[in-house]
């Protein structure tokens, strides 16, 4: 029998406790993984084990997936109506906040996020999307096409069937519930990989799904590696539809499995660099602080993150000087201390890789206007780190450093700063400040980014799509779009008088 996860808090942001199975979840029931074998979770902020988890393997991706067909033939899928599917949706939501408090501390504990972010951000809008997809759920329709009078022929949105899933580790139970709200709601039945580094939420989560009362194999959980049970779920013959987030680098691996097996639809969301473009007449104390946001949220783990900063060259100097100071004020340290804005990176091979790419900045020449250093002795903390007098082959500006790491560069005009931020391989995100919104809309037109935003950064919500161009990705997340993953369209032709 897979073991208990019991931890207790008594800190200045929470006190509490929780207790819930640390096995796979196949059929509505916590399971030991075939091999036996366990997966160590670390607490980043100290690097010592919080507790181990049930690993997956191949084989139980099989049963994962039978599971979830003979839950799609039975109890799911055309068998259960919207009105069904919306209700056990909305009953979901509502025991997450019965235990908001609780999910916010363990994806603290977890992922190294503050515990206000976390509860005022990861677990307030992962409700938001599950209520969102609940309201969707009786109301995927398909359309009546006029063809000719002797003819009815119209449309159908059907499930897909077993989906697969893959998520990251940097919002843990955002992208879980980005993932199954979609999913759910267009009747699929799901078998979900979390990121072996971040897998707490997910299985709490298990035991919420049960309280809910969704049927059993809806939806099935399986702890493991990307080598192992990530591959599986890509190149599964059963499973109709993967969707992932992560790197760039892994997505090309999801997509060629997917293609070498049974040519699986397939939704990424992938990586970014994205540009935070400042004209000369922003409002700067706005800017500043958008700013910091765009590039210090969640640690720079974010795929979003506004990393390359460029301010036009009439404020650069006045910018930088404000935007220093904002890094500087930021308070990194344990994630349930009091004031505590920057917890951990989530994983020493993360923190390693952050400062990796700090020192190749200071290599290649670029100056490290604040921070670039560690904080403490222990855990996987990065001081808010601020590179000027860079150039554009510089890999600092180039590649995706997921972390508390930002290049700021001056530039001349409109130009010259769309060239330089459209000079990149991806294409998630853009931020434009100026109080010309002529010109602040025209440059987000020109940005190729799945999303611009306009004098803000990093906002999204649940019925607002989030994508990528280029190499950040293929479909969209959330809102209306978001269901287009999970269904298949059939048109049916009905004969009313046609005679040959």
């Amino acid at each position: 029998m897979p073991s208990t996860f019991s931890y207790e808090w008594n800190t200045e942001a929470f006190k509490g406790k929780t207790s819930f199975n640390t096995g796979l979840f196949i059929n509505g029931q916590f399971v030991d993984g075939s091999n036996k074998t366990t997966i160590d979770v670390v607490n980043p902020s100290n690097g010592k084990l919080i507790t181990k988890v049930s690993e997956g393997v191949e084989k139980d991706v099989d049963i994962a997936v039978d599971a979830a067909q003979k839950a799609f033939d039975s109890a799911w899928g055309l068998n259960a109506p919207g009105s069904v599917r919306s209700e056990l949706l909305w009953k979901l939501a509502q025991v997450m906040e019965k235990n908001h408090d609780e999910l916010a501390a363990i994806e603290a504990l977890d992922n190294g996020k503050t515990f206000g972010w976390a509860k005022g951000t990861d677990v307030a809008f992962s409700i938001q999307v599950i209520k969102y997809f609940a309201g969707w759920a009786d109301k995927i329709t398909g359309q009546v096409v006029e063809t000719d009078e002797r003819k009815l022929t119209y449309t159908r949105h059907e499930p897909v069937g077993v989906v697969g899933q893959i998520i990251p580790w940097n919002f843990p139970l955002l992208m879980f519930a980005w993932k199954i709200g979609p999913a759910l709601a267009t009747g699929n039945t799901i078998v979900l990989k979390p990121s072996e580094f971040t897998p707490l939420t997910a299985i709490k989560m298990c035991e919420l799904i049960n309280e809910a009362g969704f049927p059993p194999g809806v939806v099935n959980i399986v702890t493991g590696y990307g080598t192992t049970v990530g591959a599986a779920i890509s190149s599964h013959e059963k499973i109709e539809k993967v969707a992932f987030t992560g790197s760039t680098l892994v997505g090309r691996k999801v997509m060629e499995a997917a293609a070498k097996s049974n040519l699986k639809n397939v939704t990424l969301e992938l990586g970014g660099k994205s540009p935070n473009i400042i004209f000369n007449d922003a409002d700067m104390d706005k800017a500043v602080s958008w700013t910091t946001h765009g590039i210090f949220w969640n640690h720079g783990q974010a795929c979003c993150a506004g990393s390359r900063i460029f301010v036009q060259s009439g404020i650069y100097d006045e910018f930088l000087k404000r935007f220093t100071e904002k890094a500087k004020a930021i308070k990194v340290g344990d994630p349930f201390g009091a004031g505590i804005d920057q917890g951990p990176q989530v994983s020493d091979i993360q923190y390693d890789r952050i400062m990796g790419y700090i020192n190749s900045g200071k290599t290649e020449g670029a100056t490290v206007h604040h921070g670039g250093e560690r904080v403490g002795s222990e855990g996987y903390f990065i001081e808010p780190t601020i590179f000027t007098n860079v150039t554009p082959e510089m890999k600092i500006v180039r590649e995706e450093i997921f972390g508390p790491v930002g290049v700021v560069i001056k530039f001349e005009d409109e130009e010259d700063v769309i060239r330089q931020a459209n000079d990149t391989s991806y294409g998630l995100a853009a931020a434009v400040f100026s109080q010309d919104i002529n010109k602040a809309l025209r440059t987000a037109h020109r940005l190729q980014a799945g999303t611009a935003w306009v004098n803000c950064a990093n906002q999204l919500h649940a019925n607002v799509p989030f994508g990528g161009f280029k190499q950040s990705g293929i479909g969209r997340e959330l809102g209306e779009y978001a269901l287009h993953n999970y269904t298949n369209v059939k048109a049916v032709h009905v004969n009313l008088g046609h005679e040959l």
